[in-house]
């Protein structure tokens, strides 16, 4: 009798909880993420039947997830403009883009310059530490100021 009792218990327990998909949707937002294909369209609304306001052809661009509605997230971009993505072309990597300035990548904060990179260039965001991040675009590695970026810092 009391194992009957343990495994009622256990169904309605588990019946309690969310399924897998709806725990998926209870992280926290706003955070940072990143496209994961070269092709991706930003929608006026949370489904596929909603127009498309952009298209964006930058594979690693960063985006700051506001907002969560089943599989899409409502993201902001570097220039503000607000839509609905699809949450598999989405990774949780960090990513930052150059903004408004050429920027110096060094070889440590403060250090030796390196290269320089234009306004509009993307790359995978490392540790930030005293308002310098690593950064790595296509293999070409060093340090950024933090304020020369777009997508470091609290979402």
């Amino acid at each position: 009798m009391r194992t009957a009792h343990l495994t009622i218990g256990a169904a309605l327990a588990a019946a309690m909880m969310p399924a897998p998909s709806a725990r998926a949707q209870d992280r926290e937002v706003p955070y940072w993420a990143t496209l994961t294909a070269d092709k991706v369209n930003m929608r006026v609304g949370p489904a596929r039947d909603y127009g498309v306001a952009w298209v964006y052809r930058r594979d690693g661009l960063p985006l700051k997830v506001v907002r969560l509605h089943e599989g899409w997230r409502l993201v902001q971009d570097p220039d503000g403009a607000r839509g609905w993505i699809l949450s598999r072309f989405l990774s949780r990597a960090r990513g930052a883009i150059v903004q408004r300035q050429v920027a110096e990548i060094r070889d440590k904060p403060a250090g030796r310059v390196l290269w320089r990179a234009a306004p509009g260039v993307v790359g995978r965001l490392g540790d930030c530490e005293r308002k310098w991040c690593r950064f790595d675009t296509d293999g070409h590695k060093g340090w950024i100021a933090a304020d020369t970026i777009w997508g470091e810092g609290e979402p």
